[in-house]
């Protein structure tokens, strides 16, 4: 009648559901206002579900607008106590022995000795024998006819080769020295050796060995520390050998020579300090 599409919750269709009844009567009013609070509920439910997501960006935004208190800070002095003092009755343990040089191939260079003649073996050349001969190390017949030869070998032909120019010596006929013996050399460090401040309130205490290569023309190179109390001790004390004066070099065969020394270095505190 109304055609193939009925919806019965229409106003036509409650008028005609009703008619002839009881209209005060709660149903048709609950059928009259269906779509209003079918509506209402659903915009009501929308309205809080987007509420309920947005709830934290809402949060955030009022926190942006009301300002925060001061952090309170708590400062507490800290006492640090002097570090304790050393018992000067208590002396510092001794360092380690030294250890043993490496042994090295020497060959021992006698003075000569004045003998009789009688008890000489053979007899020295005479000066007319030497008129017409250089002196060598054995008789031997020359050639008068051969071409002469200035820049050519003499003898047999047996080459002499010479030491490593650049060898380190550990022991030499003549000891390098410094400008007034061990004596000025420890005079030296006692003026160029600054004692580490942390060392020095750490009552560290102890000798450093050192050793370095006295060069031919005295300088000192290669300078390193073997052992010590601690690493600024060594620091130090490599660094104010490196500064050394030139030593009188080490003599070897009647030349300066490259020679290998060690010298210990102390670091002491007085009472005072």
């Amino acid at each position: 009648m109304f055609g193939s599409k009925l919806d019965i919750f229409k106003r036509e269709w409650t008028d005609v559901i009703f008619k002839g009844r009881n209209k005060e009567y709660g149903a048709y009013e609950l059928r009259n206002s269906n779509s209003r609070n079918t509506n209402l509920a659903l915009l009501i439910g929308a309205l809080f579900f987007v509420f309920i997501i947005s709830l934290n960006t809402i949060i955030n935004a009022i926190e942006g607008f009301i300002p925060k208190a001061p952090e309170v800070v708590k400062i507490t002095d800290v006492k640090l106590l002097p570090p304790p003092a050393a018992d000067p009755a208590k002396k510092p343990p001794p360092p380690p022995p030294e250890p043993p040089k490496p042994k090295v191939n020497q060959v021992k260079f006698p003075p000569p000795v004045v003998k009789p003649d009688v008890e000489a073996k053979e007899p020295p050349p005479t000066t007319k024998e030497l008129v017409n001969a250089d002196p060598g190390p054995k008789t031997q017949a020359g050639d008068a006819n051969a071409d002469v030869q200035i820049d050519g070998p003499v003898g047999n032909g047996d080459k002499v080769t010479e030491a490593d120019p650049n060898q380190i010596f550990n022991a030499v006929e003549q000891e390098p020295e410094f400008k007034g013996g061990l004596a000025g050399f420890y005079a030296y460090l006692g003026k160029a050796i600054h004692y580490p401040s942390v060392d020095k309130e750490n009552n560290v205490q102890g000798k450093v060995l050192v050793t370095f290569v006295v060069e031919k023309d005295g300088s000192l190179t290669d300078v390193k520390a073997l052992r010590g109390p601690d690493e600024s001790l060594q620091d130090e004390a490599v660094r104010a050998v490196k500064a050394s004066p030139h030593w009188k070099p080490g003599i070897q065969n009647g030349r300066p020579v490259r020679v290998q020394y060690t010298v210990p270095v102390s670091f002491t505190l007085s009472s005072d300090e």
